[in-house]
Parts: C-alpha cells; sequence; structure tokens
C-alpha cells in the first residue's frame, strides 16, 4: 500500500515537473533569443546557447523605438484602471454580499452570464462608442472601458459571504454604518482577495496588446505591446531585438508574481470557501 503510494507520488511529481518544463521553455528560448547574434537567430537547427553573448540587444532594443514613453502609458493606464477596478469592485462585491435589495440574485446572475460573452464581440460597440465621446487615442479609452470586472466582483463576492455575520452585527451595535463597516473592516480582512485582484488587473493591463492598438493612433499614445511592432517591418523582424524588448517588458510582472505569489493562493482558496 505504502509502495503504490509512492508510486503514485512520484508520477505526479514527474507530470508536474514536465508540465513546468513546457511552460518555461518559451520563456527560455525569448532570453536565449535576446542574446544572440542577427545570423545565429537563423540558424538551423536552432542553438539554446548563444555562441557569442549580445548584451548589447537591450540597449539597441531601446533605440529603435521611444520605449520610454510607452512604458509611461502603460504605467499610467495600468495604475489608474487597477485603482477603478479596485474601487468598483469593492462598492459592488459588499452591495452582492451584505446589502439585501430588491431583484439582487437576478441582477447579479446576469452580470455573470456577461462572463459568457466572448470580448471580441464587444469590441466594436465599444469602440463605436468611444468614438462618439471623441475618447480615440486619449487615456480615456485605454482605462474606462476597464475599469470594472465581473470576475473581480464575483471572486471578492465570495470572498465577503465567507466572513461571519456576525461580525456586522457586532459593527452595528458599536454605531458602525455600512459605509465605514466596508472600509474599517471588510475591506483589510479581504487583503488577500484583494491582492490577486490587484495582481491579476496589472498583469493583464500591462499585457494588454488589442484594446490598445484599436484605440490608439499616435506614437505617443502606444503603450509598451503595442510598442513591439517597431520591430516588425515590410522587410522583416528583427528577432533579437524584439525578444530582447519582450523579456524587460514581462521582467516586472514576472518579479511581482513571484513576491505575492503566496497571497494570490490563500485569496483564490479562501474565496471558495463559501458560495
Amino acid at each position: 500500500m505504502v509502495k503504490k503510494e509512492a508510486m503514485s507520488k512520484g508520477f505526479i511529481y514527474i507530470l508536474l515537473t514536465l508540465g513546468a518544463i513546457l511552460m518555461l521553455l518559451p520563456f527560455a528560448w525569448m532570453i536565449s533569443t535576446s542574446l544572440k547574434s542577427a545570423n545565429e537567430v537563423m540558424i538551423m537547427p536552432p542553438k539554446w546557447i548563444p555562441t557569442d553573448i549580445q548584451w548589447e540587444n537591450y540597449a539597441k532594443a531601446f533605440e529603435v523605438a521611444p520605449f520610454a514613453r510607452y512604458a509611461f502609458n502603460s504605467i499610467v493606464v495600468l495604475v489608474l484602471s487597477t485603482l477603478g477596478e479596485l474601487i468598483t469592485t469593492i462598492l459592488a462585491a459588499y452591495a452582492f454580499s451584505r446589502i439585501n435589495f430588491y431583484g439582487k440574485n437576478i441582477v447579479f446572475a446576469v452580470l455573470l452570464g456577461t462572463m459568457m460573452v466572448p470580448g471580441e464581440v464587444l469590441l466594436t460597440p465599444n469602440f463605436v462608442t468611444l468614438v462618439h465621446l471623441g475618447w480615440i487615442d486619449q487615456y480615456e479609452a485605454l482605462i474606462v472601458p476597464w475599469i470594472a470586472s465581473i470576475f473581480s466582483i464575483f471572486l471578492l463576492r465570495q470572498f465577503f459571504l465567507s466572513i461571519p455575520e456576525e461580525l456586522a452585527y457586532a459593527s452595528k451595535i458599536d454605531g458602525c454604518n455600512d459605509f465605514k463597516f466596508l472600509w474599517t473592516i471588510m475591506v483589510p480582512l479581504a487583503k488577500p482577495a484583494l491582492i490577486t485582484i490587484t495582481l491579476l488587473k496589472a498583469i493583464g493591463s500591462w499585457n494588454a496588446f488589442l484594446w490598445p492598438l484599436i484605440v490608439t493612433n499616435s506614437e505617443e499614445m502606444r503603450t509598451l505591446p503595442v510598442g513591439l511592432t517597431a520591430f516588425s517591418t515590410e522587410t522583416g523582424t528583427v528577432y533579437e531585438l524584439l525578444m530582447a524588448a519582450s523579456t524587460m517588458i514581462i521582467l516586472p510582472m514576472i518579479i511581482l508574481y513571484i513576491i505575492l505569489q503566496k497571497y494570490i493562493i490563500e485569496g483564490v482558496a479562501k474565496a471558495g470557501v463559501k458560495g
């Protein structure tokens, strides 16, 4: 029996290790390519380890396009859209978990149903709306459509439901209204879930490509992922510089994820305690 369990665990570890290697291979290839010369990139069969490491590719990548401006735009969009989503998520999640109003469950069910709608379907109506508002090629177009997320509301609502009702009763006896109870008690207790939502939003905003490409026309309003198109021209793609720029773009999110990963697991786990 013990031997059977050990074999089962060994099989699981092997499977997980293979899965991890498969997930890491594209990142390893990206870093490897970013350190190769232009000639070595096209060698067949491909080499994983560069013969002569080209550290200068990272400096050259910044010379091709104004990446400092792109980085500024990405940071502005990330910070403002994340703050906006946190505010709307906290208020909506509290309303759906703690406040009783007519049709609450129906409204929440309809909102959850919208998660089934593919994002591509909403691109055209959202774009037309922004054209009428005159927001094309403005920060508003990059931020406002993304300050609310049904998934985040659902996740935080589940977390709020796991907090005992007795806590709300005790706070109301002490003279605490809903607004004060939410911001002084519920929000601090929901820290793991809020960190999870923040990180998921930050990663999504930082890596967004299609929407910023559609609603921006000028170089001054481009974000980092859209700026990567500067390495692809009619004459071809400069792969080593493209990979160097891509490595620099994803590095902040990987560091952020490594630092906060324990909060993500805790937030998701506690959100599933009570449905």
